[in-house]
């Protein structure tokens, strides 16, 4: 098969075949969208295979988790073939372990580890084929070992590390069934692959080290092994592997907190891809046309959050704002307390310039729908210095009468700074806290607009009552 790029084969299968044994890792989501890119480019096929042969960590509900997952990225039903499960194969499997048998490319074998490592004196040696010339038939604890080829080479074709070569000689005759029947991963994949006419293989790094051995597999079944592609691991900011015990790596935890699905489909793009022009922020269709496999770098992909949380406001900040407030809606409906829809509109223009995740669009609005602000002691402390209460009484005395907008609010309280010889910004400061709680936020003079004279008012009052019970430090 050639090494070519594959957007130049229409005819091409690609497959991603995750196994439903947690939440769905955000590697997994990178492989999935690099072949899904490929396919769509290729006008090829997507193919969606669950590997759910291991019962004791397969759930039904975390493969339901994998194609919600995948159908918030873009990928629904549609945009795959499947999904196919590989436990309904189990037929094929059993059945190409003993073609291997009957062909003299595989053999039972008795030996336990510590038999192994007995007979070497090295607990890190592989395999030493001391049942190869045996003749064991089948019997209970009595596994079943590929004949791997004594002399030679396998080269991997790989579109991303060219033709790594591996000598046969140090591969171990490897087990393709456990003395209970079942096959092992290694013998299921290259079977589903093979029947599922699969020509391009594009997984994780850490599967490059099975590549020689599912090859051989594949010619010992008569077939032509697929151009392989192993993409570079994603490593956190200490340059260590993703790890779900260390990290936060499931895409539903990054869906939850209000992470755009095209900001997430960008950003996954980019670990291990660069498009033309230096950019970050690439439009879909840009990425499904510029994208070739063959340009990932094989370094690793550093996954920082910082990055990704930018790129995300970008695609929050682009909504369209009735989107933003639909995208928010969720959120605000799990607040604890109640949301006035109407209120909402009015707030949603200023808040959808500041959010970065739309989580934090609850504690940036919940001012306005509080009978109380929020009190948080370091906010207090910080906002109710110096002159604090003189500037509050100030400021409730020039709203009594204002003409509520705020361009009007916003002059009128300059004035009151001017008179106490402090800029706006340390003037407001006050203002800010009494009335929503936090020394940062949405813009203050279009918030009291919203907010209306008789809240802000009784804040500023309330405010002053509080001064003068407990006066800042």
């Amino acid at each position: 098969m050639s090494s070519t790029s594959p957007s130049s084969n229409s005819s091409i299968r690609v497959r991603f075949a995750p196994s439903p044994t947690g939440l769905f890792h955000v590697g997994g989501a990178r492989s999935a969208l690099f072949n899904w890119v490929m396919a769509k480019q290729s006008g090829g096929t997507l193919v969606l295979r669950i590997e759910d042969t291991d019962a004791s960590r397969n759930s039904p509900a975390w493969t339901e988790g994998i194609i919600r997952a995948l159908a918030w990225l873009g990928m629904d039903g549609g945009e795959y073939e499947g999904p196919y499960f590989q436990s309904a194969n189990a037929d094929k499997h059993a059945g190409a372990a003993r073609a291997l048998l009957g062909a003299g490319r595989a053999y039972y074998c008795d030996c336990t580890r510590e038999d192994v490592i007995a007979r070497s004196g090295d607990q890190h040696r592989g395999y030493d084929g001391f049942c190869r010339d045996r003749g064991l038939q089948p019997g209970p604890g009595r596994a079943l070992r590929f004949r791997t080829p004594d002399e030679g080479q396998t080269t991997v074709v790989d579109l991303l590390r060219g033709k790594p070569v591996f000598e046969n000689a140090v591969l171990e005759d490897f087990v393709i069934a456990r003395a209970d029947g079942s096959v092992t991963f290694l013998l299921a994949n290259a079977v589903d692959d093979i029947s599922q006419g699969i020509t391009h293989v594009v997984r994780g790094e850490e599967h490059l080290s099975n590549a020689p051995k599912q090859q051989l597999l594949w010619e010992a079944l008569g077939a032509e092994p697929p151009v392989w592609a192993h993409v570079p691991v994603i490593v956190n900011e200490k340059r260590q592997k993703l790890s779900k015990r260390r990290d936060k790596v499931a895409l539903e935890d990054y869906q939850a907190e209000g992470y755009l699905a095209e900001a997430m489909r960008n950003y996954l793009m980019l670990l291990g891809w660069a498009p033309s022009g230096d950019r970050e922020i690439v439009p879909w269709e840009v990425i499904v046309e510029e994208f070739r496999i063959e340009d990932v770098n094989t370094s690793p992909a550093f996954f920082d959050v910082k990055k990704l949380r930018a790129i995300n406001g970008e695609y929050v900040r682009a909504l369209p704002p009735e989107r933003f407030e639909a995208e928010c809606l969720p959120f605000l409906e799990d607040a604890p307390f109640p949301v006035d829809r109407g209120v909402f509109a009015q707030l949603a223009p200023l808040a959808q310039t500041r959010v970065a995740v739309l989580s934090e669009i609850v504690p940036m609005v919940d001012f306005a729908f509080l009978d109380e602000p929020p009190f948080d002691e370091q906010s207090w402390n910080k906002g109710m210095k110096g002159p604090a209460a003189e500037i509050l009484a100030a400021a409730e005395e020039a709203y009594r009468d204002a003409p509520w907008e705020a361009g009007e609010l916003k002059d009128r309280l300059e004035r009151v700074g001017t008179e106490h010889g402090l800029k706006l910004g340390k003037t407001q400061a006050p203002v800010r806290v009494a009335v929503t709680g936090r020394t940062v936020g949405l813009p203050l003079f279009e918030s009291l607009e919203v907010l209306g004279r008789e809240r802000t008012l009784a804040r500023l009052a309330a405010a002053r009552e509080r001064l003068a019970a407990r006066p800042s430090s």
